[in-house]
């Protein structure tokens, strides 16, 4: 069963719900506008974290209000997908305080600082739990502020915008995020020139480019056992460990950033983890989103997407719903949704007063 994990520090935050293995939030609002949210289940402990935080982005309060979307892609456990829903937010506010702003640089500093921050526990669970080294998460941002907006990605989830032209009604899908998955070429052929003496950077494994046959994704927080040499080796399990030393770190926690002025026909954004863009391609979720109603459009994205991975299955989707965690993961992947909709007149007029909204999801019973 999935469930909230609620981190009330806002005073407008909303308790979601729950139903089977999915937890959803169908509607709220944010400085902008409104929110839908929705995660469901299929590893053993719930991986994925999201959040929505909405109000001043920096901890003097003297700056802007906006909103920051966080979706986090965990693997190989849950402990750098919690660590960066608790701790990256903080650290861009500190940073925006401490710059006067948001920049393109306060968002790369936030996530330095909480790469640094992971890293730091790393090292002191090391002994006692060395498989601390072997998680990572994937981490999508997205701050909307001053008719801007900021993307931030590291790792293969992905943020679409949904653009509605005046004169055809048509609505595009704009993918806004770069992805780091080394399934894609160009990824592979960054990695071998980052690594010109390392033939073995990324190699095909049980038919997946995968980086040194272990992880397809090359960039990410965490993951210390590809980034520190010394937590790849005992106690750290022996699937982990490289049989060759490495003297630089092999992935990395550097986003790429988009900036984006909005315009009046941006009408809303889909942030999600790959489990979501695994079923459905970008325009197929902003047709879902731009022919429903507001409410509740995060769980309809991430049912259509569930249909979709049991269509390929040739089971039924009830059937589907009675599989229990864990072995759901060989149907689909943990599926995170935040479907952030934009009101231009409330962000041509930022500086009305909204009440702070702080939401997370996506801790598990037994996570």
């Amino acid at each position: 069963m999935v469930r909230s994990c609620w981190k009330p520090n806002g005073e407008d935050c909303v308790r979601g719900r729950v139903e089977g293995m999915l937890w959803y939030k169908d509607l709220g609002n944010h400085v902008h506008g409104e929110f839908s949210m929705a995660m469901v289940q299929a590893n053993s402990s719930m991986e994925d974290r999201s959040q929505v935080e909405s109000g001043p982005l920096s901890f003097d309060h003297l700056g802007p209000q906006g909103t920051f979307i966080g979706v986090y892609d965990g693997h190989g456990g849950t402990a750098a997908s919690q660590f960066v829903c608790d701790n990256l937010f903080s650290n861009f506010k500190s940073f925006a305080a401490e710059h006067q702003g948001i920049s393109e640089h306060v968002i790369r500093r936030a996530f330095l600082a909480t790469e640094e921050g992971f890293l730091s526990l790393v090292k002191k669970q090391w002994l006692n739990k060395p498989q601390i080294a072997s998680t990572g998460s994937c981490c999508l941002a997205g701050i909307i502020c001053n008719g801007m907006l900021y993307i931030a990605n590291a790792g293969d989830s992905r943020a679409v915008l949904g653009r509605t032209e005046r004169a055809t009604r048509v609505t595009t899908a704009i993918q806004l995020s770069a992805e780091h998955n080394v399934s894609i070429e160009t990824e592979r052929d960054d990695l071998r020139s980052k690594h010109p003496y390392d033939s073995q950077i990324v190699v095909m494994k049980h038919k997946v480019w995968r980086v040194k046959g272990l992880i397809q994704v090359s960039r990410s927080i965490g993951d210390a056992y590809l980034k520190k040499a010394e937590f790849n080796k005992e106690p750290l399990p022996y699937k982990f460990r490289l049989s060759e030393p490495f003297f630089k770190p092999i992935l990395s926690c550097e986003p790429s950033i988009s900036t984006h002025k909005l315009d009046p026909a941006d009408q809303f954004i889909i942030f999600a983890s790959d489990g979501l863009w695994e079923q459905l391609s970008s325009q197929e979720a902003v047709n879902i989103v731009s022919n429903n109603p507001h409410n509740g459009i995060a769980r309809r994205l991430v049912k259509a997407a569930l249909r979709e991975a049991a269509k390929k299955r040739e089971i039924r989707f009830t059937d589907l719903q009675k599989i229990e965690e864990g072995v759901r993961r060989h149907f689909h992947d943990d599926i995170s949704v935040i479907v952030v909709f934009l009101n231009h007149k409330l962000i041509d007029n930022s500086s009305l007063w909204v009440s702070p909204v702080s939401i997370s999801g996506g801790r598990s019973t037994n996570s």
